[in-house]
């Protein structure tokens, strides 16, 4: 693995999930609060239950999961390969019932995220990749749970799209609930120059699969993440020939401070997120 990871698999246990969330969706539903105030869902708890389960019967790597226990760095620290979860990204988005949610399944390797699985549910929209084979889309019919080889073949190979005219007709996508002062300000610099600048919001990892699929141009994402928030979409910007950049100030130094004099990164100098850090907080980044 990942050589030997069949993602069809791995697609078939997001798609289980989601029919599972879709259920509790369509029905009146319980809200907790966890100890950062962050909300959970019945939901949550029953995507990562069959998450779990069917990633231990296809494999038999450790699983980081939103919603699992919490595993100490001195155990993660020696993980070659594992499995990173979000049962449900977009938790308030699948509150509010505005679809814009998504499962989340990704395989880390050494750092790196390889392959993932997005699956926006009450959208019917499917993403995947696996490093060396592509990233992909389809677009799911109501009530299609189970795919076969032939629905498999109707995937649109990503990027979809390119914009010849980014100086002048640059496509910014930002997240709805954390457009805080220091994206503004980065969106205000970055387009500065640019003739028609396109603002595009939406929730949960589907900012990122965005820019993978060719229908933004960027994401700024200047405010706190997870790795579990970021890992899936992350593997399918990665195969989609885009990257997702951290942060950093002019003079090079890693921080999750803004530098608003210098918004667009040189992505020659600028690193990689990477994954299985000792602290799961992601730096601030840039998908492009």
């Amino acid at each position: 693995m990942p050589d030997t990871l069949d993602m069809k698999q791995v697609v078939a246990i997001a798609l289980d999930a989601g029919k599972a969330v879709m259920e509790i969706y369509e029905k009146d539903f319980d809200v907790e609060y966890k100890d950062d105030k962050s909300p959970l869902t019945e939901a949550d708890k029953r995507a990562h239950e069959i998450i779990s389960v069917g990633l231990q019967k296809i494999s038999s790597l450790p699983i980081l999961s939103e919603e699992g226990k919490n595993i100490p760095y001195e155990e993660r620290r020696s993980w070659e390969r594992y499995w990173c979860v979000d049962p449900i990204d977009g938790t308030k988005e699948f509150i509010k019932k505005n679809g814009e949610f998504t499962v989340n399944i990704a395989l880390i390797e050494k750092g790196e995220p390889v392959a993932g699985v997005v699956f926006a549910p009450a959208l019917g929209e499917l993403y995947w990749a696996k490093k060396g084979e592509g990233a992909f889309r389809l677009m799911l019919d109501d009530g299609c749970w189970v795919l076969n080889e032939k629905d498999l073949e109707k995937a649109s190979t990503l990027p979809l799209t390119a914009n010849a005219e980014k100086d002048s007709d640059l496509r910014i996508v930002a997240s709805k609930s954390h457009l805080n002062d220091e994206t503004k300000a980065f969106i205000d610099n970055l387009t500065s120059n640019i003739q028609h600048p396109t603002f595009l919001s939406r929730g949960s990892s589907l900012k990122l699969v965005m820019v993978a699929e060719g229908s933004a141009d960027i994401y700024p994402r200047l405010a706190p993440t997870m790795e579990w928030d970021t890992a899936a979409a992350d593997a399918i910007v990665r195969e989609a020939g885009k990257m997702t950049y951290r942060y950093e100030l002019e003079h090079g130094t890693r921080s999750t401070e803004p530098d608003t004099r210098h918004p667009t990164p040189n992505t020659q100098n600028f690193e990689p997120l990477q994954y299985n850090k000792e602290n799961l907080l992601n730096p601030w980044f840039v998908v492009r």
